[in-house]
């Protein structure tokens, strides 16, 4: 069964409402906080959205999604650049693309998106310092390939989740060639995400058919599949996870429920696995979603980026505090009622960016939105 591809939303000044203790680590230090600031994108077509975000450093940074949501065409691609002044639109007006998943890359000449499929099969775009291209891989232009999520590790190395044949793998390239391989060992599996915690260690998230709906879907992969157990749940897809340990794992998603009226938004999902089981640890609200995961520089799970539907007025997120997670607010008064999509942490620094838009509705004048924190 071929669900929706998961869509999450965001949310994030600081604002302190302890939640459910963390059962994996001790208390530690918290840094002070500087707070979340918004950060203009401009150039976008509205309605538009940026849905994933990557950072090589603090002059470095590219996010991507798409503009003119609704429009004749279905949408086109967005990507933007961060030259560590100003974020600039860059030019696709070359490739034929409706939208964009995802994004990663560690250095000025080498980053690389996927994409929504366009007639024969999904893209794969690199950028190469100038401009984005489309690259060559097995399997393109096959119409049931899906490329749903990268990761680039500082070897730049190259991991994408997604499918083909009908089964849900890895394409990896070692910086020689392109591979696909061996298939996830899950009949009727989704992945939306592939993170890396080594440059042998790649863990995937998605979801699993489970009869009547379906399950959060956990995975690495380090030579061969590991699958953890299903994330119990009524509906329920995990967009982003964190491992900073095999017996310390983090997972966010959206719980879409059964029943309720038209349009009811789901309930956010924060999941923590020991080694043997998950526990489901308290969000902090009850309706809304919890898109992405990002750790500080010692590997740790640090901020979630989510959307709270029964308070848009400014972003939320959710902060490591020492043993537990505490809500967090973005910037007031930015004449936005910011969803975001996701965040990520910037190397060499202790600071971070989210990126999603400017407000929930996909429909004029929604633009393109980021926020930084300088920790």
């Amino acid at each position: 069964m071929r669900r929706r591809h998961f869509v999450a939303g965001a949310i994030g000044t600081l604002a302190g409402v302890a939640l459910g203790p963390d059962p994996s680590l001790a208390a530690t230090p918290t840094p002070r906080m500087q707070g979340w600031q918004a950060v203009p994108a401009p150039g976008s077509t509205p309605p538009a959205q940026l849905r994933r975000i990557a950072a090589a450093g603090p002059r470095l940074a590219w996010a991507v999604g798409e503009e003119q949501l609704g429009g004749p065409s279905g949408g086109r691609a967005l990507a933007m650049l961060w030259n560590g002044s100003a974020w600039t639109k860059t030019d696709l007006s070359h490739l034929n693309h409706i939208r964009l998943w995802d994004v990663a890359g560690t250095c000025p000449t080498a980053a690389w998106s996927v994409g929504q499929p366009v007639e024969n099969g999904s893209p794969l775009l690199r950028w190469d310092g100038t401009t984005w291209r489309e690259a060559a891989f097995p399997g393109r232009g096959e119409p049931d390939v899906r490329l749903n999520s990268v990761a680039v590790g500082p070897d730049r190395r190259v991991w994408i989740c997604g499918t083909r044949g009908g089964a849900v793998r890895l394409l990896h390239h070692d910086r020689r060639r392109w591979q696909w391989l061996d298939p996830l060992p899950v009949t009727s599996a989704n992945l939306y995400r592939v993170v890396l915690r080594s440059p042998g260690e790649v863990w995937v998230s998605g979801d699993q058919s489970n009869g009547g709906g379906w399950s959060g879907l956990v995975a690495r992969w380090d030579g061969a599949w590991t699958v953890l157990p299903p994330i119990p749940g009524l509906r329920l897809g995990i967009a982003d996870i964190h491992a900073a340990a095999a017996d310390d794992v983090w997972a966010v998603g959206t719980e879409a429920g059964v029943g309720g009226p038209v349009g009811r938004p789901g309930n956010p999902s924060l999941s923590h696995f020991d080694g043997t089981t998950w526990t489901r640890v308290d969000a902090g609200f009850t309706l809304g979603s919890l898109s992405g995961l990002a750790g500080d520089a010692q590997g740790r799970a640090a901020w979630i980026s989510g959307w709270n539907y029964q308070d848009q007025s400014r972003s939320t997120y959710l902060r490591r505090d020492g043993s537990g997670w505490t809500t967090a607010r973005g910037p007031a008064d930015t004449g936005a009622t910011p969803y975001l999509n996701d965040v990520t942490p910037i190397p060499g620094t202790t600071g971070f960016w989210s990126a999603g838009m400017t407000s929930r509705v996909p429909a004029p004048p929604t633009e393109a939105y980021t926020e930084h924190l300088e920790a």
